[in-house]
């Protein structure tokens, strides 16, 4: 076969890369902050589905320095927290009280049905095989459980630097893969701010075990 009829494959960046990425990005507290304002609807949207936590296991998939995980603690004092994250480097970072978890999101260490609610909050963007992530996000999920995805749309690619690894998701695409897990599955486009009309960028996914 001539090289010139196929498309190069482009070859797949190794995790330790990935990871030494976020363990560096750790120091840039800029584009990496450790708190967020609980006013974005991207944390009210995570406090409106899931309900009151007291007393129920959460778990926060690629949490970063865990500034999501830290609003819902403040809010719920009662919640059982796990921050999970490649990068120990931005895991020092989280709050106390928040049970820590390293590791790749393609292969959680952590038993099934272990969580009453799950979330990835523009994490699974660099789980660069986004099929078992979300796989393994709802298979420690809890019958019955809530999951909650907010990433970047594809229909948007290009308006944001991005790393080589990185992967957008189209709506319909994610949703498909949900089902496979989840007895009900949706969707919608979501704003920074509640009271500013989404342009396309972030996309929200909510599902039920």
């Amino acid at each position: 076969m001539r090289n010139w009829l196929f498309r190069k494959k482009p070859a797949l960046t190794p995790l330790r890369d990935i990871i030494e990425h976020f363990n560096q990005a750790a120091a840039d507290e800029e584009n990496f902050p450790s708190t967020i304002d609980p006013r974005i609807y991207h944390v009210q949207l995570l406090l409106r589905y899931f309900g009151d936590l007291s007393g129920k296991r959460v778990l926060d998939v690629g949490c970063g320095k865990g500034r999501f995980a830290r609003v819902l603690r403040e809010k719920y004092p009662a919640v059982r927290l796990c921050g999970f994250d490649l990068a120990e480097a931005m895991l020092r970072s989280a709050p106390a009280g928040i049970a820590r978890c390293a590791g790749s999101m393609t292969s959680l260490p952590l038993k099934s049905a272990a969580f009453d609610c799950v979330y990835a909050t523009e994490s699974l963007e660099h789980a660069v095989d986004i099929e078992t992530a979300v796989a393994e996000m709802c298979r420690v999920l809890k019958p019955g459980g809530r999951l909650v995805i907010i990433d970047k749309n594809s229909e948007q690619w290009g308006r944001l630097k991005t790393p080589e690894w990185e992967k957008w998701f189209g709506r319909k695409q994610l949703e498909q893969l949900l089902r496979k897990h989840c007895r009900t599955v949706s969707s919608q486009p979501i704003s920074y701010w509640e009271d500013v009309a989404p342009d396309g960028l972030f996309l929200a996914w909510t599902a039920e075990k």
